[in-house]
């Protein structure tokens, strides 16, 4: 595969988006850098769900390929029959920037309309870290909004939701 000067994958390659098991061995690395480097700037705040978590009945786990190299990953949790909450978003290091992100937000949030969600919210950071994923839900549609479902505001959180019904 193709790479930039910086060693990043090159944007616009195609993305393959599967669904996959987050237990699985190709995911392990990733996820533990996306729960290490949270836990590193939000403590005890971090919200994000380990293996375990995201294997859940109400988890729907997806990874982005582009040419055959794991570039992100992203769930969706199912709250009720109208509410779903975008989970674990994270690209790889070699995969800023592609799009891989992106495409894997697109098909979480076309995964809602399908199952016929009024609503998808989700719980980011305020750290620095966060900025680049807060400017690609907002470039999405998403907007801030009140805490949902079991969280509690705190400092090292914000909400946003995106109206799928609009």
């Amino acid at each position: 595969m193709e790479r930039g000067e910086d060693g990043d994958l090159m944007r616009g390659q195609p993305v393959d988006i599967r669904q996959d098991d987050p237990t699985a061995p190709h995911v392990a690395d990733l996820l533990a850098h996306h729960l290490e480097e949270l836990r590193s700037v939000m403590g005890e705040h971090a919200q994000a769900l380990d293996a375990s978590g995201l294997s859940a009945a109400s988890v729907t786990f997806w990874t982005a390929w582009q040419d055959g190299v794991l570039a992100a990953f992203g769930a969706l949790k199912q709250l009720d029959t109208t509410h779903g909450e975008v989970k674990s978003m994270r690209a790889a290091p070699s995969a800023r920037r592609t799009g891989a992100g992106r495409t894997i937000l697109n098909h979480i949030i076309a995964e809602g309309r399908k199952r016929g969600y009024a609503r998808l919210s989700l719980e980011t950071g305020t750290a620095t870290l966060h900025a680049p994923a807060i400017a690609l839900y907002r470039s999405a549609g998403f907007v801030s909004c009140e805490p949902f479902a079991d969280y509690q505001a705190s400092p090292h959180n914000q909400f946003m939701r995106l109206d799928l019904m609009t």
